[in-house]
């Protein structure tokens, strides 16, 4: 999936000139945590977080105290290096991206100019979608030999006894030489199929039958 399918492309900015109550009243008004700052070519030249407004805006003990601060200019506390990333680019890359930097949101940019931006919700609800959660299914997660042909053979199962398959996840197993396959199945009563991959003799550890 590419980011353009997922990304916001009505994206809220404010220039660098304009002051910090601006970026206040715009983060309370639209209910959002971030706020790219473009120039007036619309590139993208900084960004801040409702963080940055917080840590810039007085104690509730001193509300009254420098309410000047609140007309100084967005450049002076913005982010001016930027992680971003292309409307081309995969999810799974930008899920990487979010992982590494610890980021709240991502800016899209292409040929300069700022297209779109995606958030780590927007990470999370693509990834529920991608893997059915949000449907009614079954999750079963069988433990196979580290080695190539496990993930066919299960399928095959699924596909002799007529269950759909809405994802397929692969997990390490604490002894390497072993792996975990995850799948998501659209059944609500997942025992015959589990019957049916343990008479294969597999190994399903999830869901475990009670003691």
């Amino acid at each position: 999936m590419l980011i353009k399918q997922i990304m916001k492309e009505n994206v809220i900015t404010l220039e660098e000139d304009a002051t910090i109550k601006d970026a206040m009243q715009t983060i309370e008004l639209k209910q959002i945590r971030h706020i790219p700052i473009v120039n007036k070519s619309n590139q993208l030249v900084g960004i801040i977080s409702d963080r940055d407004i917080r840590d810039a805006s007085p104690s509730i003990f001193h509300s009254t105290d420098h309410l000047e601060d609140f007309l100084k200019p967005l450049s002076s506390i913005m982010a001016r290096h930027v992680i971003t990333a292309h409307p081309l680019d995969f999810v799974a890359e930008a899920s990487i991206l979010f992982y590494e930097h610890h980021i709240g949101c991502l800016p899209i940019v292409q040929d300069n100019q700022l297209v779109g931006i995606i958030t780590e919700t927007d990470i999370l609800h693509t990834l529920v979608q991608l893997m059915g959660a949000h449907q009614p299914s079954s999750h079963i997660e069988v433990k196979v030999e580290n080695i190539t042909g496990k993930l066919a053979d299960i399928a095959s199962i699924f596909k002799e006894k007529n269950v759909p398959i809405t994802s397929v996840l692969v997990y390490p197993y604490p002894d390497p030489q072993f792996k975990v396959l995850a799948f998501r199945i659209q059944t609500i009563d997942p025992r015959r199929i589990i019957g049916e991959i343990e008479k294969s003799g597999y190994h399903v550890i999830w869901p475990k039958e009670p003691e």
